[in-house]
């Protein structure tokens, strides 16, 4: 794999890497793993000399933990690739907490380089310092949630604390990332409290339809008759929620339920966020209210136009690049409570809604939705416009596509090696969604459309079969079972 890692040839390690006063520099998520594959020039790299790695035409393949984390460590020679740190702050979790790492960084880092002496040579401090305080900055900016835990914050502040002793210049670098983490981390519980009331005063459609049926008088349509507009609504809410959750939390995706290749899950603890579950109860409330909204209207005219409506916002939304509220949108109209609507579908011109769904056939795993991903990602690789960077993917599958790298591959090889290649391969997805999730949205807000899409009610699904049985009667015995038992069940009524 050309992206892996490459190792330096034994003659490189005695180049000197990054010996200026300033702060080596972070590039960009995009340029981590570049299309032609690994990016080789954003750091000089050397061989490690502590043994332990596995190298194979000059790829990483594999180490003992211990090695790894010596590798992660700079040193005034040597200060690892940003390839490496994504990637090992990434797959250490499966294998040690985070705090457990950090506590190891710090003692080697004051280990090593005789930070806690006083009277250590200025320019051995000069040519160390900036690089671990760039290693810290990169932690703290990639992986800002670890943070949350105050053993975290401990070491951090203790390591920065025997930096920012050292000159001027490092207390202001210090000073910086420290406020700039306490602000993602603010951010993050002011968008978790937002959530927490959102979830809290959330009602059944039914329930509020026959206690209070005057509150809700109004349909998607009387709030946005632009489908154009509704797309790019939609586009802010995908791009806020994605932009909240941590590169890590798909591997605590998978962690969760236990060991894996016996190791100690290390998230057997609380787990701090649970920003990328809100995203795909998203996905599932857009799917709910799209059918909502389909069965809501007494008239079959007014359901058809209905369908209409969201066929073009759909396809809109697939312009834009956001295939994961176009993939909600499919699953809504898909639903059988919608589907079975056979005398309103009958009014829908239906040839814009194939396409879409032809886009979005899970047929040979997806491949057209994975075709249209890679035009966009490619669009976006190039756009001279925020609204060219737009990279929404569909978030299931992106999971499940990560969830199977997991559990194709073990963690540890026979030698108890920890199995790097593989944690190549997890980093490199996880990286091009790292990029995607800071593309800025373009389009203006309209706090009463998002309002609307965030917190009106929607039907559960035996509200929404029987609103669907109400507006065109049941077909079968079974369908005629099921519409009484839900009329009595919902509405008291035989």
């Amino acid at each position: 794999m050309a992206w892996l890692l490459q190792k330096r040839q034994c003659q490189e390690k005695q180049e000197k890497v990054g010996s200026e006063e300033s702060m080596p520099q972070t590039p960009p998520f995009s340029a981590m793993f570049d299309s032609s594959g690994y990016n080789r020039n954003l750091y000089q790299s050397a061989e490690d000399s502590c043994g332990g790695l596995y190298y194979h035409d000059n790829n990483l393949l594999s180490g003992s933990l211990e090695a790894l984390i010596q590798h992660l460590v700079p040193n005034v020679d040597y200060y690892p690739d940003r390839t490496y740190i994504f990637t090992f702050l990434l797959s250490s979790r499966l294998f040690m907490h985070p705090y457990e790492l950090m506590a190891k960084v710090c003692h080697l880092c004051v280990e090593h380089q005789r930070l806690s002496d006083p009277d250590s040579d200025k320019n051995q401090m000069r040519k160390i310092a900036p690089k671990i305080l760039q290693l810290l900055t990169e932690w703290t900016e990639t992986f800002p949630y670890d943070f949350r835990d105050e053993r975290m914050m401990r070491n951090l502040k203790d390591l920065a604390h025997r930096i920012a002793s050292g000159e001027e210049t490092y207390r202001k670098n210090v000073q910086q990332m420290m406020q700039c983490l306490i602000r993602k981390l603010a951010a993050l519980s002011q968008y978790e409290e937002v959530l927490a009331k959102i979830s809290s005063t959330s009602t059944d459609r039914l329930t509020v339809l026959k206690t209070k049926p005057q509150s809700i008088q109004r349909d998607i349509i009387t709030v946005c008759n632009d489908p154009y507009t509704l797309a790019q609504q939609l586009t802010h809410i995908e791009l806020e929620r994605l932009n909240y959750i941590g590169p890590e939390e798909f591997v605590q995706a998978f962690v969760q339920k236990g060991p894996l290749d016996n190791d100690k899950s290390c998230y057997s603890e609380r787990k701090k966020t649970r920003n990328l579950e809100a995203y795909v109860e998203w996905f599932n409330r857009l799917s709910y209210l799209v059918a909502t909204e389909i069965c809501m209207p007494v008239k079959k005219k007014h359901r058809a136009r209905m369908i209409e409506y969201f066929i073009d916002v759909a396809r809109e939304c697939f312009n834009i690049g956001n295939f994961n509220s176009l993939m909600a949108i499919i699953s809504g109209m898909n639903m059988s409570p919608v589907s079975r609507l056979k005398k309103t579908w009958a009014k829908v011109k239906t040839a814009k809604f194939d396409i879409l769904e032809h886009q979005m056939d899970p047929s040979s795993n997806f491949y057209n939705y994975r075709t249209a991903l890679r035009g966009a990602a490619q669009r976006s690789l190039t756009a001279h416009s925020s609204r060219e960077k737009i990279v929404i993917p569909f978030f299931s599958l992106l999971i499940k596509d990560i969830y199977f790298l997991n559990e194709g591959c073990a963690n540890r090889l026979p030698n108890g090696h920890v199995n790097f290649e593989k944690f190549w391969e997890l980093a490199k997805q996880v990286s091009e969604f790292m990029t995607w999730k800071q593309v800025e949205c373009p389009f203006e807000r309209d706090r009463k459309i998002l309002q609307y899409l965030i917190t009106v009610p929607v039907f559960s699904e035996d509200a929404l079969y029987l609103a669907s049985y109400e507006s065109e009667g049941p077909e079968n015995h079974i369908e005629k079972d099921r519409w009484k038992s839900l009329r009595s069940s919902l509405l008291g009524r035989v």
